[in-house]
């Protein structure tokens, strides 16, 4: 049976890896005078999304001792007075490597817009695209580790959500979306010899010169994306994306599941040059059954998110790599007819690690019923900005919209600066 070259549709899923894997054009061109001027080599980001909103009372702001905790006994931590809820044992023997704030606070309850505001730091405005953290890493650092060939941002198990991508940045920023880490990328096995799939390429172009002559912008612009894609596949850097590669003891440690190999996966593409992974972890959004649900998601979290920090720890990348585990609001202090807790953007909790972020610190607090941020509020700009002074990202930079606005990539707000070692 004769071999089949890739579609063009096929190729086109592949245009966001295309767009930010490096290959036909220099990537020096790519990313910005600014990011070039820093010694921002080796750093990376993590983005462990639990989607839908996660209880800050049955994770890492247990409240005890009254009827708004739900029940849910805390449990003591490596850190002494750090508590965690009960669900979480596996991060509480890494929380000298973790900290919480126990403040956050937006005013942003709908799933849609709340996850495009802890995604971006900004809320959705019909005059501009703003890119999501992801994008703003990738543009602003520099490739590192052993391979340039691989996009650098990738989210792995998330899919059609609010957020914006790349914006105003341009579609090589976009996320290379992939549904299971468990299984290679589709699109990504060439079914043609290099050889033959390379003069195919050549023969595109030809027949593509009259479109070239017309648009040349636009055409030289398909092209490097079909070539970038190429690069990608061709690369032997794609085995970064085998987990089963992985020794059995390590793959052991980060336990079974589609979570567990996304925490895997983020290691190893992280390791080759990857600057930002995105894991998501769905089905937080508990407005019955709270307490059982949220059991269960722990039981599928909490131990790949303790193992990658181990791993990271271990194999001395931990200080180069912020780990940020959150969702894009908290649950209600009171508990519903239906044993849920519905949507409360007024506090919730976040929890970083690594990236020069000080292990074993607890940011805020609430009142004793959880119902309001007694101390230290953090808003959505202020830990960007704290991301971006993890990263060493200048948060003052503007990007020019397409209605001409300049706009920043953090839009005010203070890092956080308890949080930095």
């Amino acid at each position: 049976m004769p071999h089949s070259m890739p579609s063009r549709r096929d190729l086109l899923r592949l245009v966001p890896a295309a767009g930010l894997a490096a290959g036909a054009l220099p990537f020096a061109d790519l990313v910005s005078a600014n990011a070039a001027d820093l010694k921002k080599r080796g750093k990376a980001c993590i983005l462990l999304w639990m989607n839908g909103g996660p209880s800050q009372f049955e994770t890492f702001s247990p409240l005890t001792g009254h009827k708004n905790g739900g029940g849910t006994k805390a449990i003591a931590t490596k850190v002494p007075g750090m508590q965690f809820a009960e669900y979480w044992p596996e991060a509480a023997a890494v929380a000298n490597h973790l900290a919480v704030i126990r403040s956050m606070t937006s005013k942003e309850g709908s799933h849609p817009r709340a996850t495009y505001l802890l995604h971006t730091g900004y809320l959705p405005n019909p005059s501009a695209r703003h890119p999501t953290l992801g994008s703003i890493v990738a543009s602003q650092l520099p490739p590192t580790g052993v391979s340039s060939d691989l996009p650098p941002v990738v989210r792995i198990g998330g899919r059609g959500r609010g957020d914006s991508g790349a914006g105003l940045l341009g579609r090589q920023w976009d996320p290379f979306e992939i549904r299971d880490a468990s299984q290679s990328p589709s699109n990504t096995t060439p079914t043609v010899p290099t050889d033959r799939h390379l003069r195919r390429l050549g023969l595109m172009d030809r027949l593509g010169s009259d479109f070239a002559k017309a648009l040349p912008q636009e055409a030289a612009d398909h092209a490097s994306l079909y070539r970038r894609a190429t690069n990608m596949i061709l690369s032997p850097a794609m085995t970064a994306f085998d987990v089963d590669a992985e020794p059995e003891a390590i793959r052991k440690e980060y336990g079974e599941g589609s979570f567990a190999s996304g925490c895997l996966l983020a290691r190893r593409l992280i390791e080759h040059g990857v600057s930002f992974v995105e894991v998501v972890s769905n089905g937080w959004d508990t407005h019955q059954d709270n307490v059982e649900k949220v059991k269960e998601l722990a039981g599928e979290v909490d131990r790949p998110f303790a193992a990658l920090i181990r791993d990271l720890a271990q194999r001395g990348m931990l200080d180069d790599t912020l780990v940020i585990w959150m969702g894009e609001f908290g649950r209600t202090p009171q508990v519903n007819p239906r044993g849920g807790r519905d949507h409360f953007p007024r506090s919730f909790n976040a929890v970083l690690a690594g990236g020069g972020v000080a292990g074993g610190a607890i940011v805020g607090k609430t009142d004793r019923a959880g119902t309001e941020v007694a101390d230290r509020p953090v808003t959505v700009p202020d830990i960007f900005a704290t991301f971006c002074k993890c990263m060493g990202i200048d948060p003052t930079i503007e990007n020019m919209a397409s209605s001409g606005r300049p706009i920043k990539l953090v839009d005010g707000g203070e890092a956080v600066h308890e949080l930095l070692g």
